[in-house]
């Protein structure tokens, strides 16, 4: 059975006895309307460590005062070097005429887009950001710049990327995110490629350190078909499919595809168009990830703060640090 709750008036007559001697503006403590009931206080907070804000009042409150100060963490050395060739780039290949700009995927292009924002609302008024995956677009909404999709403006003013990798001559592999398809599209809609990476994507030859192999974006239905082809006549026996790190089963990108990694060796490598050419041929691949021939230029950011510049015509720059 319930037991019924003490009324309202009863209550009160049990915690404050003699409620005509306190005012409204008095309000007791209930240990002070009765003795009965111990008086407990919490500790007094140590404020020793807050830092008051300038310019309040001394009658301002200590909640009023309190402001956080932010802790700057230090950029280590691949992170500076990252944001340094992706400003470097910006600054020399994304013009204020340019109005259609595509924007790629991976660690560098979050400095990419950082850039972007810094030359300012009216540069950035009317413009139009076509993104590769759901990275890129998140980037764009966040930077509150102007989206838009390559079916709309099939042809781009420029488009910046990262990369897993990039030989001398401009050709890279692409795909360690599983976005290379949408990248591709975007690299050849554009009339200018910029390749952006750290100093560890410059390599003579494409499978020095990106050792886990060629991406292939397949269908499905035919993994296993074209696993079998890249074993035996690819010459790419460790070829296999991605599997996912935080769910069961394999990578499936953007576009409902699976994803194979084909390591291949030096000779295949000393000239990759040929592999790429070999593989976009096998029934069921829909894009590999070997961009060949498309590049302008790449920067790299070195650790000491400077930026190497390759050229699509086989110059190198180098910009020292600032």
């Amino acid at each position: 059975m319930i037991k019924p709750v003490l009324g309202s008036a009863r209550f009160l007559r049990l915690i404050f006895p003699n409620p005509r001697k306190f005012t409204a503006n008095k309000m007791p403590l209930p240990a002070q309307a009765n003795p009965d009931i111990p008086l407990t206080l919490p500790p007094t907070p140590v404020v020793s460590q807050i830092r008051p804000a300038s310019g309040l009042p001394p009658s301002a409150s200590i909640l009023g005062r309190v402001v956080q100060v932010p802790v700057k963490v230090p950029m280590d050395a691949i992170e500076q070097s990252k944001r340094l060739a992706a400003y470097q780039a910006v600054d020399n290949h994304v013009k204020p005429e340019h109005r259609v700009i595509g924007i790629g995927s991976g660690s560098t292009v979050p400095y990419v887009v950082e850039r972007i924002v810094q030359q300012g609302p009216e540069v950035n008024k009317g413009r139009v950001f076509i993104p590769t995956g759901f990275q890129s677009k998140a980037l764009i909404v966040a930077a509150h710049l102007g989206l838009g999709d390559v079916d709309e403006y099939p042809t781009i003013d420029v488009t910046l990327d990262g990369a897993d990798e990039v030989d001398h001559q401009l050709n890279c592999v692409k795909g360690g995110g599983a976005c290379h398809l949408r990248e591709k599209v975007l690299a050849e809609a554009a009339t200018t490629f910029i390749l952006v990476a750290d100093h560890r994507k410059n390599v003579q030859y494409l499978g020095t350190n990106f050792v886990q192999g060629v991406p292939i974006e397949v269908v499905p239905f035919a993994y296993a078909k074209v696993l079998q082809n890249l074993h035996l006549a690819m010459e790419s026996p460790r070829a296999s499919l991605r599997m996912a790190v935080k769910k069961a089963g394999p990578v499936v990108t953007d576009n409902g595809n699976f994803i194979i990694d084909a390591p291949f060796d030096r000779k295949h490598m000393e000239d990759p168009y040929v592999i790429m050419a070999q593989i976009k041929m096998l029934t069921g691949v829909v894009e590999v990830g070997l961009f060949c021939h498309m590049a302008k230029a790449a920067y790299f950011g070195n650790e000491d703060g400077s930026v190497t510049v390759r050229w699509n015509d086989g110059k190198v720059e180098q910009i020292a640090a600032v």
